[in-house]
């Protein structure tokens, strides 16, 4: 995993924003994992395919086997405001089923990826069988209630350039490679700007040295000069 010194020893606390990588799935105990899975269905969606919608009512979950997903709320005039990235080894869609409550976002595909459907029944009975798994979703509600309030500071407080960087490093984290893969408007609505804002923030990255560019991919090349923007008071 891509772990930065400056941010381990607590310089830019990344933690505070970034969502965990660790899959809730990870080493737990087979009979567990069989009940979740034991009616799973899996299909590929294509690039910007919806998942779910915001204010549908929840039949299941969702477990990202390959690829990332979009989290995001729409405006009047259908304006996303990316609200988290999904990506393998996740679930989405439980907040819904565990308040009993319609979805309060949309998810849809950032990439070409594979999805499974688990029933709710099943994810309900498998809860109800691990103290484990139960113990690990309460853990991640709370880590992205944290980052939730995190966000919205850094859209009051942050500039547009600042929120770039802030945001190239929580992908680079989380995705745990140099190489961003992204259209300029999806970034855009992550950041929480106008796509031309985006497209000029990232022109100057480029110039300084930040970053390189080759279609939709960024490529970090300074960590340190990023980290300095994103961290400013």
């Amino acid at each position: 995993m891509l772990v930065l010194v400056a941010m381990s020893k607590g310089v830019f606390p990344i933690d505070q924003w970034d969502f965990r990588s660790e899959s809730v799935l990870m080493d737990l105990p087979q009979e567990v994992y069989d009940r979740l899975m034991v009616h799973k269905t899996e299909r590929i969606y294509e690039q910007h395919e919806i998942l779910f919608r915001e204010g549908a009512f929840p039949s299941g979950i969702f477990y990202i086997v390959k690829g990332k997903v979009k989290k995001y709320k729409a405006n009047r005039e259908g304006r996303e405001q990316i609200v988290n990235l999904a990506h393998t080894g996740q679930l989405i869609g439980y907040h819904a089923v565990l308040s009993e409550e319609r979805y309060p976002d949309t998810a849809a595909a950032l990439e070409k990826s594979t999805i499974a459907f688990i029933p709710k029944e099943d994810f309900l009975d498998a809860l109800d069988h691990s103290p484990l798994l139960t113990t690990r979703l309460l853990t991640t509600l709370s880590h992205e209630f944290a980052v939730l309030v995190n966000n919205l500071t850094m859209f009051a407080q942050k500039t547009v350039r600042e929120r770039l960087a802030l945001q190239l490093l929580i992908m680079r984290e989380k995705f745990r490679d140099d190489t961003i893969n992204l259209n300029r408007e999806d970034l855009a609505n992550l950041v929480g700007t106008a796509r031309e804002n985006v497209i000029r923030a990232l022109a100057a990255f480029r110039e300084e040295g930040l970053v390189e560019t080759r279609g939709r991919k960024i490529i970090i090349r300074d960590v340190d000069k990023l980290m300095a923007i994103a961290s400013s008071p």
